[in-house]
């Protein structure tokens, strides 16, 4: 028997054991701790992807696993830190405000049932996808939580803003508006029309999240910035592409 085949498996065991401790954490009043384990399972998330197509290593088992992990790090998780972050904003004033963000993870549930069944997202997605969702509403609440008197924070106490922040990437992530994945290539040729123009997007991604990551740096603004305005971008050149191509 081949210890390889489980090697991706194991890994995203990971992320979902990260995603468990930042629902912990997150639950405890620190939803910034909650964000770092986000983090790690958003790398958990990645290699598993990875080991599998090296080791060759594919099966039911660890789609539906990985699927299984992705909601509770990429959708749990996100939806209770938003809930945190506004519960901890509103004190004792419209508590029942504080439960409208968990509609994100009913999202992410469709968006992963969705993915699951959909053959049209070998080599890109068709609405947001999960990870990317969640880390806007991760760093969000990072910054909310570690920056009590800055922008996120000051956004946090609307009660309308986070409830439709998450209402919003919701219907992203289960919308029929093409997303690019990250990694370059794929089934097409270098010719192709298609895949040049997915090469153009990514390119502008990574272009502006560099761009960012220095900005924030030179500024000494916090890091959790990068990401926020990272995937916000990536949300936008997708739909800026989206309505061109329209």
């Amino acid at each position: 028997m081949s210890v390889t085949k489980y090697i991706p498996d194991t890994i995203t065991s990971m992320n979902l054991l990260c995603g468990v401790l930042g629902v912990i954490f997150t639950l405890d009043g620190r939803p910034d701790v909650g964000f770092l384990f986000m983090i790690g399972a958003a790398v958990a998330d990645f290699f598993d992807g990875f080991a599998a197509r090296l080791l060759h290593a594919y099966s039911d088992l660890g789609k539906q696993l990985d699927s299984l992990s992705d909601l509770v790090s990429f959708g749990v998780l996100p939806a209770l830190m938003l809930h945190v972050i506004m519960r901890d904003s509103f004190g004792g004033c419209c508590q029942l405000a504080t439960f409208l963000p968990l509609i994100y993870a009913v999202g992410t549930a469709f968006r992963l049932a969705k993915f699951n069944i959909d053959e049209r997202q070998h080599m890109s997605f068709i609405g947001l996808p999960c990870p990317a969702a969640a880390m806007i509403c991760g760093s969000f609440a990072y910054l909310a939580t570690v920056n009590d008197g800055g922008i996120a924070a000051q956004l946090a106490g609307l009660c309308w803003f986070v409830p439709v922040m998450a209402a919003v990437l919701a219907f992203l992530m289960v919308c029929e508006v093409p997303m690019f994945a990250m990694k370059f290539g794929g089934s097409h040729s270098d010719a192709d029309a298609a895949a040049t123009l997915e090469n153009i997007k990514r390119v502008a991604f990574f272009s502006i999240t560099a761009i960012v990551a220095v900005i924030t740096v030179i500024l000494g603004q916090n890091w959790a910035l990068v990401p926020l305005l990272s995937f916000t971008s990536y949300i936008l050149i997708n739909l800026c592409f989206s309505f061109i191509k329209r």
